[in-house]
């Protein structure tokens, strides 16, 4: 008799924000993700591994690649321009501070003439955010990075970006949930909570009112399929570098 396998452990906290990540390029077809940070960039490769397997890679700087880095092709530099200025590049970026509305600053903290805090400056978020879909990742969700007004606009919000083509915020995933922007102003609301997470721990880590979906509770993120979280655990990361990629708490 062959014998029963042990059930497999239950997802980590990591895991669903994995999960929460990668759904963020579902459906997404041929475009090209961008994804900064260990738990984005699990979420890329596994959505790559799984639902969207159109999705191109890179190894940031001239090559296309697969989930597991062996190369598949040359991504010349105007060829990456053009995809960036079309709308087929999806960034999933970090922000020191978001606001209701999405507008993103990981350029200082204060005034910015005088910062108490000098960050990377504005980068590349103006030119991201105004062409492509750009998503955020944040690993500790607090009131100092979700405030009412950002000391300074890196990337841009739904408030300032009207009339731009290709602007869109699908999501921000953070250790606690997915919040999106799907509400009648475009102001920030609750998608959905991560397991073990409350509406109430949410909303006092959020330095702004937060909208919640009508018509009944907050769903949960939705569980991992046996096969992903196996594709996580084996493949993608055997090492369980994830569970250092969120803030402890």
């Amino acid at each position: 008799m062959t014998a029963a396998r042990s059930p497999l452990p239950a997802p980590s906290r990591s895991e669903y924000c994995v999960i929460a990540c990668a759904e963020a390029w579902r459906g997404a077809g041929e475009v090209l993700a961008s994804p900064m940070g260990l738990i984005p960039s699990l979420g890329a490769r596994l959505a790559r591994c799984t639902f969207s397997p159109d999705l191109l890679l890179t190894d940031g700087e001239a090559l296309l690649v697969g989930p597991g880095g062996e190369v598949e092709g040359w991504l010349p530099y105007r060829r990456h321009l053009t995809m960036v200025t079309g709308g087929r590049r999806h960034v999933m970026m970090g922000a020191s501070q978001l606001d209701r509305h999405g507008n993103q600053n990981i350029s200082c903290i204060g005034d910015w003439a005088r910062p108490a805090r000098q960050l990377l400056g504005v980068r590349g978020a103006p030119v991201n955010t105004l062409n492509h879909p750009v998503s955020y990742w944040v690993p500790r969700h607090s009131a100092r990075v979700f405030v009412e007004k950002v000391d300074m606009v890196s990337g841009v919000g739904y408030d300032r970006a009207r009339g731009a083509r290709f602007h869109r915020v699908p999501r921000v995933v953070t250790d606690l949930g997915v919040l999106d922007f799907e509400t009648p102003d475009r102001s920030m609301r609750l998608a959905s909570l991560h397991p073990g997470v409350t509406v109430e721990q949410v909303r006092e880590a959020t330095g702004f009112p937060l909208a919640v979906p009508g018509g009944g509770p907050v769903p949960y993120t939705r569980e991992p399929t046996a096969e992903e979280l196996r594709l996580v655990r084996e493949v993608l990361d055997p090492d369980g570098r994830r569970d250092r990629g969120i803030g402890a708490r």
